[in-house]
């Protein structure tokens, strides 16, 4: 899939088919994720693949979005390491980028994902459930499938002069 076009056709999917998710395609994605740019190249992010029924729905529990993460096969939990961070708001940056690149490559390769950030709100449970090393900080998890229907959402977006707030 040409890049321009993976931007502007990716959509964020929350329902999905029963089909399970490889562990190769899972990693391939998460792959793709671990060449994002980052700060000094620090690479402050960090992965837990989940492809575990029980685990999905421990996370589903810890948000009010759980359908997604009930009807996906795989998840990814995106992390802020500490101990790799050099300045919080830059890797915090650099966790964004990761994250679409995570995001294209599951559109590339065929599968449908959306980032939850609302399970932020019960972050200190997904970590302790994931077991997560004291020193990572969840940003997000992604949840992953094969999409159940053809297309969702809409592709809307602002004209480029409503959001352009200056030239020189």
């Amino acid at each position: 899939m040409e890049l321009l076009e993976a931007i502007r056709t990716r959509r964020s999917v929350r329902d999905f088919r029963p089909d399970p998710v490889s562990r190769e395609l899972l990693e391939a994605v998460v792959d793709a994720a671990h060449w994002a740019p980052s700060g000094l190249n620090n690479q402050p992010w960090r992965f837990h693949l989940v492809q575990d029924p029980a685990v999905l729905e421990g996370l589903a529990a810890c948000t009010r979005y759980g359908h997604v993460l009930r009807s996906a096969r795989a998840a990814v939990a995106v992390f802020l390491e500490g101990s790799a961070s050099y300045h919080r708001d830059k890797d915090c940056q650099g966790v964004g980028a990761c994250l679409q690149n995570l995001l294209l490559a599951a559109h590339g390769l065929g599968l449908g994902s959306c980032w939850l950030g609302e399970i932020l709100n019960r972050r200190h449970d997904v970590e302790k459930l994931l077991g997560a090393p004291v020193s990572c900080e969840l940003m997000a998890v992604v949840a992953l499938g094969y999409p159940a229907r053809e297309r969702q959402g809409t592709a809307d977006r602002l004209p480029l002069d409503r959001l352009i707030v200056g030239r020189s």
